[in-house]
């Protein structure tokens, strides 16, 4: 009875592991799900990242190439014929001049007037802080196209329009309320026994924020400048409208003078002006990537 009940299939006897488990045996180790997402999140960085340095590379390729294209391949034969031709007052000097003294200007402007709005949302508590605060969270998300009509009526009546401090306001006043929001928050992470300390030494409210707040929240700071000089640097519908005269036209606006009639373009000055365009952004950076990089030196400041 013993061999009989052994050799009947189904009984414990003859059963396999992946019978009484009720799977099948899978012909190839599947990927678990965790390694799975890795994989896909990798993939998707990758997409990302290429869609950034293929635009780069044809800038690369295209500005030292002799007869550049739309496609990204290497250059044939290398030339510095392209940045021999825009490099004149005309085409680069002037406009970029224009657009280093009305970006400069706006940003000193911004980060200014961002840092004395921030001071008392940052340390005082009002009834009306909040709503205010999202009123100005609630501005930076106008477009700027959807007030340039009555800006440039404006600027007409009180005769702002083709001047460079005129413009130079205006780009601060739409930068300012991200600026507010964003010096805000970093103002946030100062401790305020630092502030009473300077207090107690005999120090008023803006040599406490000048000398104590400010230092310490720099690479907040640092932030806010560059983010405003960024966004003001490539604007180019700001200062298409307000001005006229084409020796005041920054380089956003005369970067479209490469864009010629009937859809010619001249792929080769263009790639070569555009890196001229991008490098004092990337001098800032540069120099205030120190401070990017670090955070809030408080050991030793706070004594419990």
């Amino acid at each position: 009875m013993t061999a009989i009940h052994d050799s009947v299939p189904g009984t414990s006897g003859s059963r396999n592991p992946s019978a009484a488990t009720g799977r099948r045996p899978s012909p190839g180790r599947r990927l678990s799900r965790p390694v799975r997402q890795r994989l896909a999140a990798d993939v998707g960085l990758l997409v990302i990242v290429a869609s950034f340095v293929l635009p780069l590379l044809w800038l690369l390729f295209a500005s030292v190439d002799k007869q550049p294209g739309m496609t990204v391949n290497p250059p044939s034969s290398l030339t510095t014929d392209n940045f021999s031709a825009v490099l004149t007052d005309e085409i680069t000097f002037t406009p970029m001049l224009n657009s280093l003294l009305l970006c400069g200007g706006a940003t000193l402007m911004t980060v200014t007037a961002a840092a004395l709005a921030a001071y008392p949302l940052s340390r005082y508590r009002a009834r009306f802080a909040r709503p205010y605060l999202l009123t100005i969270l609630f501005t930076t998300c106008l477009p700027i196209t959807a007030v340039m009509v009555p800006v440039y009526g404006l600027f007409v009546q009180t005769n702002l329009i083709d001047t460079m401090h005129g413009t130079s306001f205006f780009l601060a006043t739409s930068q300012l309320p991200f600026a507010i929001w964003l010096m805000k928050n970093f103002m946030d992470g100062v401790p305020v026994a630092l502030e009473e300390a300077a207090w107690t030494d005999g120090a008023s409210w803006l040599q406490a924020l000048v000398r104590v707040i400010l230092p310490l929240m720099g690479p907040g700071f640092a932030v806010v400048t560059v983010y405003s000089f960024i966004m003001m640097w490539g604007n180019f519908f700001v200062p298409f409208m307000l001005l006229i005269s084409p020796e005041q036209l920054p380089a956003s606006v005369s970067i479209f003078t490469f864009f010629g009639n009937f859809g010619s373009i001249a792929y080769g000055e263009l790639a070569a002006f555009s890196i001229l365009y991008s490098t004092p952004v990337l001098l800032l950076y540069i120099l205030i990537s120190k401070r990017l990089g670090g955070g809030f030196t408080l050991g030793g400041a706070v004594k419990g």
